[in-house]
């Protein structure tokens, strides 16, 4: 549950940071809200990034942890991330998690460590929404659901379900800066993402 109120709290905060008279906005050709662009200028359909990931993960024995009121503590995790851009309003982006380090919990008082697993995934995005400040800086907003496969300590390939929004600051024609937040509800993971990339 607390993770739903985070996940509104950062929606709120975002809409809040650009609670500006829409109208005029609209009018002068700076906002978009799920619509095309019609700019007839070059239009970059690849992103490639790298950053980081910040995951709460509890997939396992999990039961078992909810009865002694376990804490679950970050995993970092190097994040490999492209999009594809078959239209301006939606993106199909393709991820890697590589965790640099155990999956930890704090249960009693006691840390108790595990093997984190790679993930990888795919899915749709969508624009919700943009901002031009000028002619070479935009805000960006991406909304869509995706899908996460990991393999355990079976071999076992698990496929979860994950909800994923990222917010991007954009500079120039390719530079690209990011913060993100996701939540697996198969893996009950939940995550925190940025970084920065490159638009072709």
């Amino acid at each position: 549950m607390k993770t739903f109120h985070f996940i509104g709290l950062f929606f709120l905060f975002t809409l809040s940071c650009f609670g500006q008279d829409t109208t005029r906005l609209i009018k002068e050709k700076k906002w978009s809200f799920f619509k095309a662009d019609t700019d007839t200028t070059k239009k970059n359909h690849f992103e490639l990034s790298f950053g980081q990931n910040l995951l709460f993960i509890s997939n396992t024995q999990q039961t078992t942890f909810l009865k002694n009121e376990s804490v679950v503590l970050p995993t970092s995790a190097i994040l490999f991330f492209s999009e594809f851009r078959p239209t301006k309003a939606m993106r199909i982006p393709v991820f890697l998690n590589i965790a640099t380090e155990s999956k930890q919990f704090l249960i009693d008082g006691v840390l108790v460590n595990e093997k984190a697993a790679p993930t990888f995934g795919t899915g749709l995005t969508f624009k919700a929404f943009g901002y031009q400040f000028e002619k070479e800086t935009s805000v960006e907003l991406e909304l869509g659901p995706l899908v996460s496969c990991v393999v355990n300590k079976k071999n076992d390939l698990r496929i979860a379900p994950v909800l994923a929004s990222r917010l991007k600051i954009c500079r120039g024609s390719n530079f690209v800066m990011y913060l993100g937040v996701n939540y697996s509800f198969g893996i009950d993971a939940f995550g925190i993402m940025y970084g920065t990339g490159t638009i072709f």
